[in-house]
């Protein structure tokens, strides 16, 4: 047993002293690891900081609605300063206008041919028989119809765009969107469920008058394709849509006449 155990000793001592001499095995390393860990704690780094960027101090889930309104209520009251200086303008260059016209023939001649195209052009207000169309949003439903979205419930800019259009095939002689006057160079637009008409945004329901025969313009409606479906939308998701026959006021164009572009008819 002392032999087996002091045999056991000196194998131990062996294996000691053959491992010091002979070198010893590098561990093998992993370079795809080694590499890894700095690019993913760089991209991490790079994520916190956008994150604590676009955040602003504030919570990402928090409700910034409030915020937006907000927004939307200060460009809207600067739009409102604008348009107010700039009609201030207009009056102060007509006043002026009308001062040398005193002296001056050639101008005086040029206001009054300005003058007689006032009316056509839309710069009067304009009274009569007319029709009024109305078109709004439907209401919220809990359970939509089969094979409906959410998109099919509210008005759109091709909706709009149809009644207009169907209006100006019918004779109206006259045309006011929301209170405000349009022209044949007025686009309307659509943003979500509201509409843009020159630089001022609306929501529903959607108010259109025409002056005009009441009889034609109704009779033009009936013969849109564009205003037969939403009446068929009418029917199907609950939308609104409206005719009266009255006696109505359209008012005069008051935004800028400045022309972006212009082509020379052939």
């Amino acid at each position: 047993m002392e032999y087996t155990s002091g045999a056991a000793s000196w194998q131990k001592v062996l294996r000691r002293l053959l491992a010091g001499l002979l070198p010893r095995r590098p561990r093998q390393r992993r370079p795809g690891w080694s590499i890894g860990v700095p690019l993913i704690a760089a991209a991490a780094g790079l994520l916190f900081t956008t994150t604590a960027t676009t955040a602003g101090g504030t919570a990402l889930r928090e409700d910034r609605r409030p915020q937006l309104t907000e927004l939307i209520e200060d460009r809207r009251a600067q739009v409102a300063a604008n348009e107010e200086r700039a009609a201030t303008l207009r009056r102060e260059v007509e006043s002026r206008t009308a001062d040398l016209a005193d002296s001056d023939g050639p101008i005086r001649e040029q206001q009054e041919r300005a003058a007689a195209s006032r009316t056509a052009a839309g710069f009067t207000a304009l009274s009569g028989v007319g029709l009024t169309v109305e078109l709004n949003d439907a209401p919220q439903l809990h359970n939509l119809p089969e094979g409906a979205t959410n998109d099919d419930l509210v008005v759109h800019q091709g909706d709009v765009q149809a009644v207009v259009n169907a209006l100006w095939a019918g004779g109206a002689e006259a045309m006011s969107i929301m209170n405000v006057r349009v022209l044949a160079t007025s686009a309307v637009r659509c943003v979500g469920n509201t509409l843009l008409l020159h630089g001022r945004v609306y929501s529903p329901p959607f108010k259109i008058v025409a002056i005009g025969d009441p009889a034609a313009l109704q009779q033009a409606l009936a013969a849109s394709e564009g205003v037969r479906l939403f009446k068929n939308a009418v029917d199907n998701y609950q939308l609104g849509y409206s005719e009266a026959v009255s006696t109505v006021t359209v008012p005069a164009f008051e935004d800028s006449t400045t022309l972006r572009s212009a082509k020379v008819p052939q």
